[in-house]
């Protein structure tokens, strides 16, 4: 199947990258976003978000004249849906955003396309929600116009290089539209493309972040009980992925993110009575930040109300501006919750702090009259910091690292009384 133009709905951490890739490989791209300041952003050849290289590539698409930014879709030959997919408070997958830009692109539809949804969805969304909706048209799926799943599979700070390498999982909703959506992704993928069925596809990437998750449950119990038991969970986890079918992933103040921390409950809000382990496993994991309250707590003592306790990081992991889902943010609530003042240094995401937290402008900042350094991200500008220089900005030298970046001889050395979350020896 030959592509001329194509259009990309959702111009998000996957949306824009995506869009980006195939204009700068020679195809015309209309890339669609509802959110007018999003759309007035990039028209000004700005970013409203970050990932690195990102910015480079979306201004050669632009300059090339082949990526045109929209708040509608128009006729193409082939059509994206990369918009998000959150959960509700009931921990049910929200197809809101899916169904709207099923519903835009009916409107455009023409016989012969191929529609390809990238949003991670429930099992069967793209046979018994997206279809449909796209039937509206008057056109027939796998009949008059091709469709299929391909969840996006890269990892934020890694997207524009993992977009073409990584393999490509493709589930047509018929063997016709899979070969379709290989001859899409073939203009710029150099990895394995693998080709499915849509349920099989969707099933896939909810399999793919749920064995993590599980993974890093078992982890942060690992943690809990090496504190029990006296020991050094980090250690012990060294020493057992030594074992050559073994790989423990690190435990940590919990788990973040729009994949792993959300991607399990879609298939255990599918499938309640038959998902015990995937459902415990995201309650462990949700717990973590009030574990790590806890251990405050054990340092500082149970009463917080007239303690101020600096906090670095604020995102769902190292080295990027994600805060969706952010354990980091939910430690700093509680703790919030238990009267502490805390005070938070986040390098990657200045502008777009919650209200709620109070944000230091500078590392100096947020060390004033501190009672407890506590580290939930391991940024790799943390990992640098000298122990020596910020005992002589800090109050009372007290560190609790959560994420294992610091060695605690060192912060030993400069004055500190060290603390590791899942370490039950004494470090000072």
């Amino acid at each position: 199947m030959k592509f001329n133009k194509i259009c990309v709905l959702g111009l998000g951490y996957i949306g824009l990258p995506t869009a980006s890739t195939f204009a700068t490989h020679g195809i015309k791209v209309v890339g669609v976003d509802t959110n007018p300041n999003i759309v007035e952003t990039l028209k000004n050849g700005q970013l409203h978000l970050h990932e690195p290289g990102l910015r480079t590539l979306v201004q050669a698409a632009l300059r090339s004249g082949n990526l045109t930014i929209s708040q509608e879709p128009e006729s193409a030959d082939a059509f994206i849906i990369a918009v998000p997919t959150p959960f509700n408070d009931n921990k049910d997958a929200d197809l809101g955003f899916v169904k709207a830009a099923a519903k835009m692109i009916a409107s455009v539809l023409q016989k012969g396309n191929l529609v390809i949804l990238e949003s991670t969805s429930p099992p069967r969304t793209t046979i018994d929600v997206v279809a449909p909706i796209l039937e509206q048209s008057g056109l027939i799926a796998g009949g008059d116009f091709h469709l299929a799943y391909s969840p996006e599979r890269v990892l934020p700070g890694q997207i524009l290089r993992e977009l073409i390498e990584n393999a490509r999982v493709i589930g047509g909703f018929d063997p016709l539209s899979s070969e379709a959506g290989r001859d899409l992704y073939s203009i710029f993928v150099r990895g394995d493309i693998i080709l499915t069925d849509a349920t099989s596809a969707e099933m896939v990437k909810l399999m793919e972040n749920t064995y993590r998750d599980v993974n890093i449950a078992v982890a942060n119990e690992f943690s809990r009980l090496a504190e029990h038991f006296g020991i050094d969970v980090w250690e012990a986890i060294n020493i057992a992925n030594r074992h050559p079918r073994v790989n423990i992933l690190n435990p940590g103040p919990g788990v973040g993110g729009h994949c792993i921390s959300v991607d399990p409950w879609f298939l255990a809000s599918a499938a309640p009575d038959i998902t015990p382990l995937i459902q415990t496993a995201r309650g462990v994991n949700d717990s973590q930040p009030e574990f790590v309250v806890a251990r405050v707590k054990q340092i500082l003592g149970e009463n917080l109300s007239h303690k101020t306790i600096s906090v670095l990081g604020l995102t769902y992991k190292p080295d990027v501006d994600d805060m969706r889902e952010s354990p980091a943010i939910e430690v700093v609530r509680s703790l919030q919750k238990e009267k502490a003042t805390v005070v938070a240094y986040e390098p990657f995401k200045e502008k777009t702090i919650p209200q709620d937290i109070q944000f230091a402008e500078s590392l100096d900042e947020a060390l004033e009259d501190s009672d407890l350094l506590l580290l939930l991200v391991a940024h790799s500008k943390f990992k640098s910091l000298n122990p020596q220089k910020i005992a002589g900005k800090i109050g009372v030298k007290k560190v609790l690292d959560t994420v294992n970046l610091w060695d605690s001889a060192a912060w030993q050395k400069a004055g500190f009384a060290f603390f590791k979350l899942g370490v039950g020896r004494t470090l000072n």
